[in-house]
């Protein structure tokens, strides 16, 4: 049997006389198993070249897409003591509608007629100003007053003056004719005393003479007293001139010191009216804040105070309101490294929580109970877990089978499918064996595809 020899063994003969050699066969299982365990390789290998869309997987809630939908807290205004609830937890309000009444707790405002009296108090001080108006108009009348009076006055010393310098005048020129005369009357003298002493005239015509020359200089005398008499009334209708346009100034500068306070009397009163308004205005409004209303259609989910004459402050959350009819949209967080393949107009697929779904993320056409949206926002920071936050709204092309659930509420569980290109899949499973983030170079969203296609 081991060849040892060059004879060799006649196996038929051997077959024929030995039995149990006719029992031996292989076995059909093991050819069974072998050829299922073919078909399958060869099944994965052709599955390793069928088309997978890569996509972006990320987890988060449904929000509003709008900041004006999303839950809100209502808070008061000014700082109360509940006096009464108009709703509970769970009821539908209307924009409008009473949510709660306070009372006042500041002693400011315990005054039932506060804003009467601070009417009074507007209405006095109106009648102020209009007073210190009124002082103001009759000050400016009587600085015109006072102006035209220095005008009158002005003229008046000018014409004294006028006249003073004319009497100057004529008192100067009696004062020459006074003196000529005073000095022919000399002449006359010096020649009859001369005539005397030669007999030709008697002495009663030199005493004559002598007697027109005292005359005459008694005469200039009077004339030189009345010319410095003029000249003096001319000096004091000078000063007199000068003096009546410094008291009127005096006067006019009064008048408007008088006036300059009643304008800072004025200017003070509207200040303080203003205040006043500005208080009245105050009181009426937060006489209105005593009532919190609903700033929006919705719901009451939940109230933050509780009880009657429990105080509250200025500013305080009250109760939670959620808007009517929100527009809803996802919240989704990716990665950091997956960021910049995403883009604005991205299509989603989204699973809800609450909705069964057999999701295949590579083949989106096959899923079941799944549905979807675009990419609206893509935040340009990060959050406080490191990722990044996308705003997914609802597809507006998509058919009725993809419209998002009606039962939908704010704050339910979301995963979503980013979907990026397509690649074969044993691609796809390299790159998730070694940690590569998708193909960059094919991302690229419909509309930017139709523009590189016609370019």
């Amino acid at each position: 049997m081991l060849n040892l020899s060059k004879q060799r063994v006649n196996i038929p003969a051997i077959e024929k006389e030995v039995n149990s050699l006719n029992t031996l066969h292989s076995p059909k299982t093991a050819r069974i198993v072998y050829r299922w365990i073919l078909g399958i390789v060869i099944a994965l290998l052709l599955i390793m070249f069928l088309p997978w869309q890569q996509n972006i997987n990320g987890k988060g809630y449904v929000t509003a897409l709008t900041p004006q939908d999303r839950p809100q807290n209502i808070q008061n205004a000014v700082a109360g003591q509940i006096a009464r609830w108009n709703v509970r937890e769970g009821d539908y309000v209307k924009k409008g509608d009473t949510i709660l009444v306070i009372t006042e707790v500041k002693d400011d405002y315990f005054d039932p007629q506060v804003l009467v009296r601070t009417q009074e108090q507007i209405q006095a001080k109106t009648d102020g100003i209009a007073a210190y108006k009124a002082k103001i108009e009759a000050t400016d009348n009587q600085i015109s007053a006072l102006r035209q009076g220095l005008q009158f006055s002005l003229e008046k010393a000018r014409n004294k003056v006028i006249q003073s310098q004319l009497k100057v005048r004529s008192d100067s020129a009696d004062m020459v004719a006074v003196n000529r005369n005073f000095q022919i009357a000399k002449e006359r003298l010096d020649r009859a005393e001369v005539m005397y002493k030669e007999g030709t005239i008697s002495l009663v015509d030199l005493e004559t003479r002598r007697l027109k020359l005292q005359e005459d200089q008694a005469k200039v005398v009077a004339q030189t007293q009345k010319l410095n008499i003029s000249r003096n009334e001319l000096i004091n209708a000078r000063i007199e001139l000068s003096s009546v346009e410094a008291d009127y100034r005096k006067d006019i500068a009064k008048a408007f010191s008088d006036r300059s306070t009643a304008l800072s009397s004025v200017a003070e009163g509207e200040s303080e009216l203003s205040k006043l308004q500005n208080k009245y205005e105050n009181i009426r409004i937060r006489r209105d804040q005593y009532v919190v209303r609903s700033p929006q259609d919705g719901y009451v989910i939940k109230t933050l105070k509780a009880g009657i004459g429990e105080t509250i402050k200025e500013g305080e959350s009250i109760v939670t309101l959620q808007p009517r009819q929100p527009e809803l949209a996802v919240e989704l967080y990716v990665k950091a490294m997956d960021l910049s393949l995403i883009a604005p107009g991205r299509h989603v697929r989204l699973e809800f929580d609450g909705w069964p779904a057999l999701q295949f993320s590579g083949w989106p056409g096959t899923s079941v109970g799944t549905f979807g949206g675009s990419v609206a926002v893509v935040d340009r920071v990060n959050s406080k877990n490191g990722q990044y936050r996308l705003l997914i709204k609802t597809n507006q092309r998509g058919n009725e089978n993809e419209k998002w659930p009606d039962q939908l509420r704010i704050g339910s569980g979301v995963n979503g499918f980013v979907m990026l290109q397509d690649v074969p899949i044993w691609w796809e499973i390299w790159r998730q064996l070694n940690g590569f983030p998708p193909d960059y170079l094919a991302d690229i969203l419909p509309e930017e595809g139709e523009k590189e296609a016609k370019k």
